[in-house]
């Protein structure tokens, strides 16, 4: 009765390597199965898809325009800032940056702190009307990323500006 046993394990040792040695047959009959059984399978389930990233107020600009080498928020533009206060005080999530740009005069390193004070002048105002200050960051840009190339006064105007960009 051993000897019959240890016969039937070493027999069935030799079948399953000469299983696994045979060749392909381009079918794997796991797959095959499966795949047959596609009316009686659970359907695949899709990820639900991210939510919609947050632009901002539906038909409120993103940008507050600024005088020649000022950074205050001109009265005109306080309502555009009131208006992403209440948005994001109505999203916790939602999170933004204000980056600050400035016309081509000036130096580099000028530009560059004239656009800081610009984009750290509308967050102090969005943490004045209630939004936690962690939730927005202030950046700088300068010159660099000009909205016109026109050397006039209303190209200048273009690029005095901070814009809001959510994230």
């Amino acid at each position: 009765m051993k000897k019959n046993f240890q016969t039937v394990a070493i027999v069935a040792l030799g079948a399953v390597l000469v299983g696994c040695a045979a060749p392909k047959t381009g079918r794997d009959d796991a797959t095959y199965y499966y795949s047959n059984k596609a009316a009686t399978a659970v359907p695949k389930v899709e990820p639900a898809p991210p939510p919609p990233v947050q632009n901002g107020p539906a038909g409120v600009p993103k940008i507050v325009y600024f005088d020649f080498d000022k950074y205050n928020i001109r009265p005109a533009d306080r309502n555009v800032v009131e208006a992403h206060a209440s948005f994001m005080r109505n999203r916790p999530q939602s999170r933004v940056v204000i980056e600050g740009h400035t016309d081509q005069r000036g130096g580099r390193e000028y530009n560059l702190a004239l656009g800081q004070r610009r984009a750290d002048a509308v967050q102090r105002a969005l943490t004045q009307l209630g939004v936690p200050a962690e939730r927005i960051e202030a950046i700088s840009w300068g010159l660099e990323k000009p909205a016109s190339l026109e050397t006039t006064e209303e190209g200048y105007q273009l690029n005095r500006r901070a814009e809001f960009s959510y994230r």
